[in-house]
C-alpha cells in the first residue's frame, strides 16, 4: 500500500529538464545547438550517469523551439550630463526612476541610453547581458511603454550605445 504523503520519484529526464529550465543561459544554449552534452551533464545537480544525463539533454534540446533572433523597430539616442537628481528636486525631468533615486539630466557623471519603440523586457534583458560582457555595469535600467533607459557611466556610453544598438538589432526570439 502506497503512503498518502508519497511522493513519486521524478523520472531522470524530468530531473534534467527541471535542471535545465534553473539555468536559462544552458537552455539558451541548448536552443542554438551548442552544448557539449557530456559536460553539461557533469555540471548539474542531477543523480545518474553522466551518459544517461547527456542522453536526456539531447532529447530536451530536440524539444526545444529553434534559437531564433528578431531585429527590433528602436530609435536610439545617448544624452550626457545624467546623474542622481537630490531628493526634493524637480523630478519631472528625470528619465529613469528605480526605487525612489531618480537619474536625469543635472550635469553628472553618467550618461543615459534610452532606447524607444519595440522595447521590452526581454529587449533589455538582452541589453543588460551584453553590457555585462563588454564590462559595463550600469547604475539604473529600466523598461516601460516601450522606452527603455539605461545609466552607465560617462566614460562607458559611446560603447554601451554600440552595444545595446547591436543588441536590439537582433534580440533572441522567444517563443517558449
Amino acid at each position: 500500500m502506497i503512503a498518502r504523503d508519497a511522493v513519486p520519484a521524478m523520472s531522470l529526464a524530468a530531473e534534467t529538464r527541471r535542471a535545465v529550465d534553473r539555468r536559462p543561459f544552458l537552455r539558451t544554449a541548448l536552443r542554438a545547438g551548442i552544448v557539449n552534452y557530456t559536460a553539461a551533464a557533469r555540471s548539474l545537480p542531477v543523480e545518474g550517469e553522466a551518459d544517461a544525463i547527456a542522453t536526456a539533454l539531447r532529447r530536451y534540446a530536440d524539444e526545444l523551439p529553434a534559437h531564433g533572433t528578431d531585429s527590433r523597430d528602436v530609435r536610439v539616442r545617448m544624452e550626457s550630463g545624467v546623474g542622481r537628481l537630490e531628493e526634493g528636486a524637480d523630478r519631472d525631468d528625470a528619465l529613469v526612476t528605480v526605487g525612489g533615486t531618480a537619474f536625469g539630466p543635472c550635469g553628472g557623471d553618467s550618461t543615459a541610453i534610452v532606447a524607444a519603440g519595440e522595447v521590452d523586457a526581454a529587449a533589455t534583458g538582452a541589453a543588460l547581458e551584453r553590457l555585462d560582457i563588454e564590462g559595463i555595469a550600469p547604475d539604473a535600467a529600466a523598461v516601460a511603454d516601450g522606452t527603455m533607459v539605461v545609466v552607465v557611466d560617462r566614460r562607458a556610453g559611446a560603447t554601451a550605445l554600440r552595444a545595446v544598438e547591436d543588441t536590439l538589432d537582433r534580440v533572441v526570439v522567444r517563443s517558449d
